[in-house]
Protein backbone atom coordinates (compact mmCIF):
# COMPACT_ATOMS: atom_id res chain seq x y z
CA UNK A 1 0.00 0.00 0.00
CA UNK A 2 1.28 3.48 -0.93
CA UNK A 3 2.62 6.16 1.37
CA UNK A 4 1.36 9.72 0.94
CA UNK A 5 4.59 10.67 -0.81
CA UNK A 6 4.23 7.83 -3.29
CA UNK A 7 0.49 8.46 -3.79
CA UNK A 8 1.02 12.17 -4.51
CA UNK A 9 3.93 11.43 -6.85
CA UNK A 10 1.76 8.88 -8.64
CA UNK A 11 -0.99 11.47 -9.11
CA UNK A 12 1.56 13.87 -10.64
CA UNK A 13 2.91 11.13 -12.91
CA UNK A 14 -0.57 10.10 -14.03
CA UNK A 15 -1.45 13.72 -14.78
CA UNK A 16 1.68 14.19 -16.89
CA UNK A 17 1.36 10.95 -18.83
CA UNK A 18 -2.28 9.88 -18.96
CA UNK A 19 -4.49 12.97 -18.64
CA UNK A 20 -6.76 14.27 -21.40
CA UNK A 21 -6.85 17.89 -22.55
CA UNK A 22 -10.35 19.33 -22.13
CA UNK A 23 -12.00 22.76 -22.35
CA UNK A 24 -15.22 22.56 -20.36
CA UNK A 25 -16.26 26.19 -20.82
CA UNK A 26 -16.98 27.07 -17.19
CA UNK A 27 -14.97 27.17 -13.98
CA UNK A 28 -16.65 27.78 -10.61
CA UNK A 29 -19.73 28.98 -12.51
CA UNK A 30 -17.76 31.53 -14.57
CA UNK A 31 -17.56 31.43 -18.38
CA UNK A 32 -13.91 30.76 -19.31
CA UNK A 33 -14.54 29.46 -22.84
CA UNK A 34 -12.42 32.27 -24.33
CA UNK A 35 -9.57 31.91 -21.86
CA UNK A 36 -7.05 29.30 -23.08
CA UNK A 37 -5.28 29.31 -19.71
CA UNK A 38 -8.34 27.52 -18.34
CA UNK A 39 -7.94 24.59 -20.68
CA UNK A 40 -7.56 21.68 -18.29
CA UNK A 41 -5.75 18.36 -18.28
CA UNK A 42 -8.03 15.86 -16.57
CA UNK A 43 -8.07 12.42 -15.05
CA UNK A 44 -11.53 11.00 -14.41
CA UNK A 45 -12.33 8.80 -11.41
CA UNK A 46 -8.99 8.96 -9.64
CA UNK A 47 -8.64 7.06 -6.36
CA UNK A 48 -5.93 6.57 -3.77
CA UNK A 49 -5.63 4.59 -0.53
CA UNK A 50 -3.02 5.20 2.17
CA UNK A 51 -2.73 3.45 5.52
CA UNK A 52 -2.30 5.92 8.38
CA UNK A 53 0.47 4.53 10.55
CA UNK A 54 0.93 7.41 12.98
CA UNK A 55 -0.89 10.22 14.75
CA UNK A 56 2.09 12.55 14.35
CA UNK A 57 1.10 15.78 12.61
CA UNK A 58 4.78 16.43 12.00
CA UNK A 59 4.98 13.29 9.87
CA UNK A 60 1.91 14.23 7.83
CA UNK A 61 3.25 17.74 7.29
CA UNK A 62 6.49 16.21 6.02
CA UNK A 63 4.94 13.57 3.77
CA UNK A 64 1.96 15.53 2.37
CA UNK A 65 3.56 18.99 2.27
CA UNK A 66 0.42 21.13 2.53
CA UNK A 67 0.45 24.91 2.47
CA UNK A 68 1.52 25.77 6.02
CA UNK A 69 0.71 27.44 8.34
CA UNK A 70 -2.47 28.10 6.36
CA UNK A 71 -3.73 24.51 6.36
CA UNK A 72 -3.43 24.20 10.16
CA UNK A 73 -5.08 27.57 10.75
CA UNK A 74 -7.88 26.82 8.33
CA UNK A 75 -8.51 23.41 9.89
CA UNK A 76 -9.09 25.06 13.26
CA UNK A 77 -11.49 27.43 11.52
CA UNK A 78 -13.39 24.52 9.96
CA UNK A 79 -13.92 22.78 13.31
CA UNK A 80 -14.69 25.97 15.28
CA UNK A 81 -18.28 24.84 15.94
CA UNK A 82 -20.08 27.73 14.23
CA UNK A 83 -21.02 28.35 10.55
CA UNK A 84 -18.90 31.47 10.20
CA UNK A 85 -18.86 33.13 6.79
CA UNK A 86 -16.50 34.26 5.36
CA UNK A 87 -14.10 33.49 8.22
CA UNK A 88 -10.58 34.88 8.07
CA UNK A 89 -8.33 32.19 6.63
CA UNK A 90 -9.47 32.59 3.03
CA UNK A 91 -7.32 35.75 2.97
CA UNK A 92 -4.26 33.77 4.03
CA UNK A 93 -4.66 31.05 1.40
CA UNK A 94 -1.84 31.32 -1.18
CA UNK A 95 -4.47 32.08 -3.84
CA UNK A 96 -6.61 34.28 -1.56
CA UNK A 97 -6.75 37.07 -4.13
CA UNK A 98 -8.68 34.73 -6.43
CA UNK A 99 -10.88 33.54 -3.57
CA UNK A 100 -11.92 37.12 -2.87
CA UNK A 101 -13.57 37.30 -6.30
CA UNK A 102 -16.18 34.75 -5.26
CA UNK A 103 -17.58 36.70 -2.32
CA UNK A 104 -20.89 38.43 -2.93
CA UNK A 105 -21.59 42.14 -2.39
CA UNK A 106 -22.25 41.54 1.29
CA UNK A 107 -18.84 39.88 1.72
CA UNK A 108 -20.19 36.32 2.07
CA UNK A 109 -19.48 33.13 0.15
CA UNK A 110 -22.42 31.17 -1.23
CA UNK A 111 -21.02 28.24 0.78
CA UNK A 112 -17.93 27.33 2.76
CA UNK A 113 -16.72 24.42 4.89
CA UNK A 114 -17.68 26.06 8.18
CA UNK A 115 -21.31 26.30 7.04
CA UNK A 116 -21.32 22.73 5.77
CA UNK A 117 -19.67 21.24 8.87
CA UNK A 118 -22.03 23.21 11.16
CA UNK A 119 -25.23 23.77 9.10
CA UNK A 120 -27.83 23.84 11.85
CA UNK A 121 -27.78 27.63 12.16
CA UNK A 122 -26.08 28.52 8.88
CA UNK A 123 -27.49 31.66 7.32
CA UNK A 124 -28.96 32.96 10.58
CA UNK A 125 -27.26 36.26 9.78
CA UNK A 126 -26.46 37.96 6.50
CA UNK A 127 -23.67 39.85 8.23
CA UNK A 128 -20.04 38.83 7.82
CA UNK A 129 -18.81 36.62 10.68
CA UNK A 130 -15.12 35.94 11.11
CA UNK A 131 -14.64 33.79 14.23
CA UNK A 132 -16.92 31.49 16.21
CA UNK A 133 -17.86 34.01 18.90
CA UNK A 134 -19.18 36.36 16.18
CA UNK A 135 -21.88 33.82 15.40
CA UNK A 136 -23.00 32.57 18.80
CA UNK A 137 -25.61 35.26 19.43
CA UNK A 138 -27.21 34.72 16.02
CA UNK A 139 -27.42 30.96 16.52
CA UNK A 140 -29.38 31.48 19.74
CA UNK A 141 -32.01 33.63 18.05
CA UNK A 142 -33.40 31.22 15.46
CA UNK A 143 -34.51 27.57 15.38
CA UNK A 144 -32.10 25.10 13.74
CA UNK A 145 -32.64 24.07 10.13
CA UNK A 146 -34.91 21.12 9.50
CA UNK A 147 -34.92 18.69 6.60
CA UNK A 148 -37.90 16.94 5.04
CA UNK A 149 -38.63 14.91 8.17
CA UNK A 150 -35.71 15.28 10.52
CA UNK A 151 -33.55 17.99 12.08
CA UNK A 152 -30.23 18.87 10.47
CA UNK A 153 -27.13 17.17 11.87
CA UNK A 154 -23.58 18.48 12.04
CA UNK A 155 -20.04 17.28 12.73
CA UNK A 156 -20.74 16.85 16.45
CA UNK A 157 -23.69 14.62 15.61
CA UNK A 158 -21.36 12.36 13.63
CA UNK A 159 -19.15 12.16 16.74
CA UNK A 160 -22.18 11.19 18.83
CA UNK A 161 -23.28 8.60 16.28
CA UNK A 162 -19.90 6.86 16.34
CA UNK A 163 -19.65 7.11 20.11
CA UNK A 164 -23.02 5.42 20.58
CA UNK A 165 -22.74 2.98 17.66
CA UNK A 166 -19.03 2.41 16.92
CA UNK A 167 -19.59 -0.22 14.22
CA UNK A 168 -22.08 1.83 12.24
CA UNK A 169 -21.68 2.22 8.48
CA UNK A 170 -23.79 5.38 8.53
CA UNK A 171 -21.39 7.97 9.98
CA UNK A 172 -21.34 10.36 7.05
CA UNK A 173 -20.78 14.12 7.04
CA UNK A 174 -22.24 15.54 3.81
CA UNK A 175 -20.81 18.66 2.21
CA UNK A 176 -22.83 18.73 -1.01
CA UNK A 177 -26.42 19.57 -0.03
CA UNK A 178 -29.75 19.29 -1.92
CA UNK A 179 -29.66 23.07 -2.48
CA UNK A 180 -26.57 22.50 -4.64
CA UNK A 181 -28.48 20.28 -7.04
CA UNK A 182 -29.46 21.44 -10.52
CA UNK A 183 -28.48 24.08 -13.04
CA UNK A 184 -27.54 27.28 -11.22
CA UNK A 185 -25.81 29.79 -13.52
CA UNK A 186 -22.99 31.76 -11.93
CA UNK A 187 -23.03 29.85 -8.63
CA UNK A 188 -20.21 27.87 -7.12
CA UNK A 189 -20.88 24.37 -5.90
CA UNK A 190 -18.88 22.44 -3.30
CA UNK A 191 -16.00 20.39 -4.68
CA UNK A 192 -16.25 18.00 -1.71
CA UNK A 193 -19.21 15.63 -1.58
CA UNK A 194 -18.87 13.87 1.77
CA UNK A 195 -16.68 12.28 4.43
CA UNK A 196 -17.45 8.75 5.61
CA UNK A 197 -16.04 7.47 8.92
CA UNK A 198 -16.08 3.70 9.47
CA UNK A 199 -14.39 1.42 11.96
CA UNK A 200 -12.42 -1.27 10.15
CA UNK A 201 -10.96 -3.75 12.62
CA UNK A 202 -8.98 -1.65 15.09
CA UNK A 203 -8.65 1.35 12.80
CA UNK A 204 -11.01 4.21 12.00
CA UNK A 205 -11.08 4.75 8.23
CA UNK A 206 -12.06 7.92 6.45
CA UNK A 207 -13.35 7.99 2.89
CA UNK A 208 -13.30 11.40 1.22
CA UNK A 209 -15.25 11.81 -2.01
CA UNK A 210 -14.93 14.85 -4.28
CA UNK A 211 -16.53 15.76 -7.58
CA UNK A 212 -13.53 17.91 -8.60
CA UNK A 213 -10.02 18.74 -7.38
CA UNK A 214 -7.21 20.98 -8.66
CA UNK A 215 -3.95 19.03 -8.48
CA UNK A 216 -1.80 22.13 -7.92
CA UNK A 217 -3.92 24.39 -5.70
CA UNK A 218 -5.97 21.98 -3.60
CA UNK A 219 -4.82 18.35 -3.75
CA UNK A 220 -2.20 18.34 -0.98
CA UNK A 221 -4.25 20.61 1.29
CA UNK A 222 -7.39 18.51 0.77
CA UNK A 223 -5.47 15.39 1.77
CA UNK A 224 -3.93 17.00 4.86
CA UNK A 225 -7.15 18.63 6.05
CA UNK A 226 -8.93 15.28 5.78
CA UNK A 227 -6.21 13.48 7.72
CA UNK A 228 -6.55 16.14 10.40
CA UNK A 229 -10.33 15.63 10.42
CA UNK A 230 -9.86 11.91 11.10
CA UNK A 231 -7.39 12.62 13.93
CA UNK A 232 -9.82 15.22 15.33
CA UNK A 233 -12.64 12.66 15.20
CA UNK A 234 -10.57 10.09 17.08
CA UNK A 235 -9.76 12.64 19.76
CA UNK A 236 -13.46 13.49 20.25
CA UNK A 237 -14.40 9.80 20.40
CA UNK A 238 -11.72 9.03 22.97
CA UNK A 239 -13.07 11.82 25.14
CA UNK A 240 -16.68 10.69 24.70
CA UNK A 241 -16.15 6.93 25.16
CA UNK A 242 -12.59 6.36 26.42
CA UNK A 243 -13.11 2.73 27.41
CA UNK A 244 -13.91 1.75 23.84
CA UNK A 245 -12.03 4.27 21.70
CA UNK A 246 -8.71 4.62 23.55
CA UNK A 247 -7.58 1.39 21.91
CA UNK A 248 -8.50 2.47 18.39
CA UNK A 249 -6.07 3.97 15.90
CA UNK A 250 -6.19 5.79 12.55
CA UNK A 251 -7.03 3.36 9.76
CA UNK A 252 -7.20 3.91 6.02
CA UNK A 253 -7.33 7.20 4.15
CA UNK A 254 -9.44 6.64 1.04
CA UNK A 255 -9.90 9.42 -1.51
CA UNK A 256 -11.98 9.32 -4.67
CA UNK A 257 -11.99 12.26 -7.08
CA UNK A 258 -14.41 12.22 -10.00
CA UNK A 259 -12.33 14.82 -11.85
CA UNK A 260 -8.70 15.53 -10.93
CA UNK A 261 -7.39 18.34 -13.11
CA UNK A 262 -4.51 20.66 -13.82
CA UNK A 263 -4.77 23.87 -15.85
CA UNK A 264 -2.63 24.47 -18.93
CA UNK A 265 -0.10 26.84 -17.31
CA UNK A 266 0.23 24.55 -14.33
CA UNK A 267 0.85 21.56 -16.58
CA UNK A 268 3.88 23.35 -18.02
CA UNK A 269 5.24 23.78 -14.48
CA UNK A 270 4.42 20.17 -13.64
CA UNK A 271 6.37 18.95 -16.66
CA UNK A 272 9.30 21.20 -15.79
CA UNK A 273 9.37 19.86 -12.22
CA UNK A 274 9.76 16.33 -13.56
CA UNK A 275 12.47 17.20 -16.09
Amino acid sequence: MMTFEAAINNAHLTMRTASKKVMRGKWQGIDVSKKPDFTAYEICHYSMIVRLITESLHEYKRSIRPNLPWADDHFEERVCGQPINPGIEWKNWPWGVNADKFRDKTGLYDHNYQERYWPKFAGATLNETFVAKDYESFANQVPPHHGIRFAYGDLNDVVTELAKDPTTRQAILPVFFPEDTGYQPGRRKPCSLHYHFMLNGNGLDIQYVLRSCDLIRHFRDDIYLTVRLLLWMLKQLRQAEPTYWNGKVPGLFVMHIANLHCFANDMIKLQEMAA
